[in-house]
């Protein structure tokens, strides 16, 4: 049975889930309407991800004999200046994430909850791997500058990207 603390936290971060499955899926539909088709597959694959984490603290919380709570979401943003503060803003949004998931970890451990803890790991990994990929991403970006080959070769690159996580 998982305490009512830690219910609490993984509620929460179900709303952190879907809030960012959400803006994902806000910054595809801006990116597709701009001509980055690339971009927006990119982004519609992470928009899916974010919520199958959702998803799978959903299943766990219920499972635990918790009661999983489906959260209403703010709207998401509708556009944005261009495809540099997509990116900038996905980054500043995974930072948060991660802020939010080390606060789970770090009430798993107070509660001494360590079914919990071991559960939260794959969620701590994860977010390495989404803000090193955001990282990259603006390095890249940066290099191309307002060079609008480069963005034309970039947002190719980026739905290429795409369908290999696809065939994974």
């Amino acid at each position: 049975m998982l305490a009512k603390k830690i219910e609490d936290a993984l509620n929460q971060q179900i709303k952190i889930e879907a809030e960012s499955s959400q803006v994902y899926l806000a910054m595809a539909s801006w990116a597709e309407t701009e001509g980055l088709n690339g971009t927006a597959a990119f982004l519609y694959m992470h928009s899916d991800e974010e919520r199958m984490h959702m998803m799978k603290l959903v299943k766990f919380v219920n499972e635990r004999g918790g009661k999983a709570e489906i959260p209403m979401l703010a709207q998401p943003p509708k556009s944005w200046s261009g495809i540099q503060e997509v990116f900038e803003s996905l980054l500043e949004h995974e930072t948060k994430v991660t802020a939010e998931i080390n606060n789970v970890v770090d009430i798993c451990l107070s509660e001494k909850d360590y079914t919990t803890h071991n559960f939260m790991q794959w969620y701590v990994s994860e977010q390495i791997e989404e803000e090193a990929l955001a990282r990259t991403i603006l390095d890249k970006l940066s290099l191309i500058g307002n060079d609008k080959g480069g963005l034309y070769l970039f947002d190719r690159d980026l739905e290429g990207m795409h369908s290999l996580e696809e065939e994974a």
